[in-house]
């Protein structure tokens, strides 16, 4: 059953055509990857999809809702929570602040999140609970911006380059807790560039060049095809 839905989506910023004929659909409980180098689109597509840049042509839908022409905040009460790469935490506020400034009431019965539930996932933060945002690592921040983002009880998670500039030791760490969270059920599309993660984390790969896909299949087609790894991605 189909969670998202991108048909034949183009963006531009300002004069500059930067998505071409985008399509790519993610499954309810799937964890989906866009891989690409650095200004193939990957962000571009995850903002078009939360509003922040602006499709055209086209459909996206999710949960066979439209979004195009929404407003991000619309975006997000239908259930999609956005963790964008810059992380954009509250350096003034707790870890705890962090956290319960983004609670939001839970959907479809399921247990809502809670300042204890995100600890239990990210048990590094729950020592650092009274300490100022901005204080905080980059691995601790990139966690923190997660559960942030989880405070509003989501049913679809974007994940922007989640492991980008992090620790060896914090990349195992997410991709434990990533995989915690598709075994909750949450369904998840990242974009991402660290190959061995997405292979850890993920069902399906889509490739994307110069916003065009140039790929899509499972992780082990995409670990067999040394073509699109060569071309694409630099592996």
């Amino acid at each position: 059953m189909s969670c998202l839905e991108i048909e034949h989506i183009h963006t531009y910023y300002g004069t500059s055509h930067i998505l071409f004929d985008v399509s790519l659909q993610v499954d309810k409980g799937e964890s989906v990857c866009l891989l690409g180098r650095n200004g193939a689109g990957k962000t571009t597509t995850l903002k078009t999809i939360m509003g922040l840049a602006q499709g055209t042509d086209g459909a996206i839908r999710f949960n066979g809702k439209a979004l195009l022409g929404r407003e991000p905040y619309e975006i997000a009460q239908l259930g999609i929570g956005f963790v964008p790469d810059e992380r954009l935490i509250f350096p003034d506020l707790t870890v705890r602040e962090n956290l319960e400034i983004a609670i939001k009431k839970g959907r479809d019965g399921g247990t809502p999140w809670t300042v204890d539930r995100v600890y239990e996932l990210f048990p590094v933060l729950a020592p650092l609970d009274r300490r100022l945002g901005g204080y905080l690592s980059g691995g601790e921040q990139q966690m923190l911006t997660i559960g942030r983002t989880l405070m509003g009880n989501p049913s679809l998670l974007l994940l922007d380059e989640p492991v980008e500039g992090v620790a060896p030791v914090v990349v195992q760490e997410l991709t434990r807790q990533v995989k915690e969270l598709k075994a909750m059920g949450l369904t998840i599309l990242f974009a991402e560039q660290n190959m061995h993660f997405a292979s850890d984390v993920s069902d399906r790969a889509y490739v994307i060049e110069k916003g065009h896909i140039r790929f899509q299949g499972t992780m082990r087609e995409l670990a067999a095809n040394e073509e699109v790894k060569a071309k694409y991605l630099m592996i």
